[in-house]
């Protein structure tokens, strides 16, 4: 998604979010990440507004202050930057590839299933299973913070059985041009 992502050329306009309409994300991201509403008070204060940065391909990067806090596509699911993961690494479900998918993840590839199934990967015990089409964060064997963002195309009960195949769309990582830019 933000592979090649200038905000001199994407960008087509930035407008203030009307209160009513923080009130819908407010409760979107509620729902959506496993977060308390104290901890979302702590990222994005009530009184603070919110601004919707419009971009190329239908991309909606909201900010505080100037600071990318949450992205969407279309009008999907509600993604963390990868910045607001590090500082808050416990909101979106944990996924561990083996060391040796570690450079195409910095790539921006999508994580196969069997980077997730080898030794040194790692998924969800069963009864913390990840559904189809959930935003998991994706760390590295051996690494202590997320090192991109991805959908799942799989069920994580599904990943343990096929070992192959798409598991994990990437749509931010470490070192694409969205985590370059620390302010918009």
């Amino acid at each position: 998604m933000f592979k090649k992502f200038s905000p001199s050329t994407d960008i087509a306009g930035q407008t203030p979010v009307k209160s009513s309409v923080q009130r819908t994300i407010r409760a979107n991201i509620l729902s959506q990440w496993k977060i308390e509403p104290e901890t979302l008070e702590a990222i994005w204060p009530k009184k603070e507004g919110l601004v919707h940065v419009k971009c190329r391909e239908h991309l909606s990067i909201y900010t505080v202050h100037n600071e990318p806090i949450v992205f969407q596509h279309f009008d999907g699911p509600l993604y963390p930057t990868l910045r607001l993961l590090h500082k808050y690494p416990y909101i979106l479900p944990k996924v561990v590839v083996d060391r040796g998918a570690i450079r195409f993840l910095l790539a921006g590839a999508a994580m196969m299933a069997p980077g997730f199934t080898s030794k040194g990967g790692w998924l969800p015990p069963p009864e913390e299973a990840v559904p189809v089409d959930a935003a998991v964060a994706i760390h590295a064997e051996g690494k202590e913070h997320a090192m991109g963002i991805g959908i799942t195309k799989m069920g994580t009960e599904d990943i343990k059985k096929v070992t192959k195949g798409v598991a994990v769309d990437t749509t931010t990582y470490l070192g694409d041009d969205l985590w370059a830019l620390p302010s918009l």
